[in-house]
């Protein structure tokens, strides 16, 4: 599907109208050949046509509430939306009471006059990189198709959705890469905003203290825009900052550990771009970077926040879970309360040392996830490489949620080659002004 404004600017032309763009992608979702049945969980065919048509009328009338009126997007499996059972991917929530109000994020959308096309699969409470579903099944990446490679995770249907043109945006949440890591396997764009620039109320919770709530598109002006809706402000996409003088820095210490090759290779050939285009590019060492392994030994902040969120639930309907989520929720147990009040200390004390070293510089950079997608099948046959790959995926963008940071990530592989992001990083809330050099730097990218 074409990008949000291009598809506004089209609506406001005349065109094309809203009828014709959810028609599109209904029947996307509902094509026998592709990926629908397994990125959607439901699909609200007859309310998105309704909203459609009313999306038309008031146009005619001159009235649209914001450039994404009218326009298909997605909602992941981890939202209330009104009359719906929110399952977060799960079977153990299969006899919960659906949602009696939309969650904050999604009456946003709607206020904006978005409309919601469907549910978008996910893992299982969100709780993994790779985007595997045993319940549910997985969305294949739109890369190599034929060989099934992971959407990435958490929020896979999101991603599937919108390369495939089901929806033009994916609303996804982010706790250690779930918005950004899917993005990047899949080509797309992704923006994990700082934690508490949009409200989480009547959303699902893995980690209280790291969710974070975010859209998946095909560019940063979609993301920006989106971002702005999601936040409560006025809908808009900032100006782009001057890519010449933007003071850039490549992390050195850690996430470029153990890249494979493709990887390596893309992100060497984005700098050299950004650099040839007049940026300033520099190299910053963060050692305190290479303790997060032992802070995070017995699982982190994540797996104690989500073992308090889930042992009620596990106590009712342990055997419904994904076995593999279900692992690592329950390390959360041997979590005592001095271990995470340390995990607390010590993170603030991360996040003090990483404002001092990132202020002179505009952004940080680092590769998205250490490699290309993977294939599906060797993952689900084999519980040890599933949690090497896991921690692997999850690593470089989770060093943002746990730095209270705000990060895109931006497609930086050659044509034809797999995709790989680029991690571009601000401090917490830098949100606008990350936004805005992530559309100096897409540009340069894409030239």
């Amino acid at each position: 599907m074409k990008p949000i404004m291009t598809l506004a600017s089209e609506l406001a032309a005349g065109k094309t109208n809203s009828q014709a763009l959810v028609e599109d992608a209904l029947m996307r979702i509902a094509a026998p050949s592709g990926e629908g049945a397994r990125v959607f969980l439901r699909t609200r065919r007859e309310s998105a046509l309704a909203e459609a048509r009313a999306s038309d009328a008031l146009r005619a009338h001159g009235i649209v509430p914001s450039p994404l009126a009218g326009i298909p997007v997605s909602v992941k499996d981890l939202f209330d939306v009104a009359g719906d059972i929110t399952r977060a991917g799960s079977k153990a929530l299969a006899d919960s009471a659906p949602a009696r109000t939309d969650a904050v994020a999604v009456q946003r959308l709607r206020q904006a006059g978005a409309i919601i096309v469907g549910r978008t699969n996910m893992v299982e409470f969100a709780f993994s990189g790779l985007g595997l579903n045993p319940h549910y099944g997985t969305p294949k990446n739109p890369w190599d198709r034929s060989r099934g490679r992971i959407p990435g995770g958490s929020s896979s249907g999101a991603a599937v959705s919108v390369a495939d043109g089901m929806a033009a945006m994916g609303l996804g949440t982010d706790t250690g890469g779930s918005v950004r890591i899917p993005a990047a396997l899949c080509g797309l764009t992704g923006f994990k905003p700082t934690a508490r620039r949009v409200s989480r109320e009547g959303t699902f919770p893995l980690s209280t203290t790291l969710d974070s709530i975010g859209p998946i598109a095909p560019g940063v002006a979609c993301c920006a825009l989106v971002d702005s809706i999601l936040a409560g402000d006025t809908p808009q996409v900032p100006p782009a900052l001057p890519l010449k003088g933007l003071r850039l820095c490549v992390v050195q210490d850690y996430v470029l550990d153990g890249l494979d090759s493709g990887v390596a290779e893309a992100f060497a050939n984005a700098l050299s771009r950004l650099s040839g285009a007049g940026a300033c590019v520099s190299e910053l060492r963060f050692e305190a970077l290479l303790r997060l392994p032992q802070i995070n030994l017995k699982g982190g902040l994540v797996v104690a926040e989500a073992h308090a969120v889930h042992r009620d639930l596990i106590a009712r309907h342990k055997d419904a879970y994904d076995p593999r989520v279900l692992s690592r929720i329950l390390r959360g147990a041997d979590i005592s309360a001095a271990d995470y009040i340390d995990m607390l200390t010590q993170r603030a004390a991360m996040i003090a040392q990483s404002a001092r070293l990132a202020a002179p510089y505009d952004a940080l950079l680092m590769p998205t996830v250490v490699m290309v997608a993977p294939e599906i099948g060797p993952l689900e046959a084999d519980d040890k490489l599933y949690g090497k790959t896991n921690l692997a995926m999850l690593r470089n963008p989770s060093v943002v949620n746990f730095l209270d940071g705000c990060a895109l990530s931006i497609p930086c592989q050659e044509p034809g080659a797999a995709p790989v992001g680029l991690m571009v990083v601000g401090q917490g809330g830098g949100d606008r002004r990350l936004l805005a050099t992530g559309l100096a730097l897409e540009s340069a990218l894409r030239a």
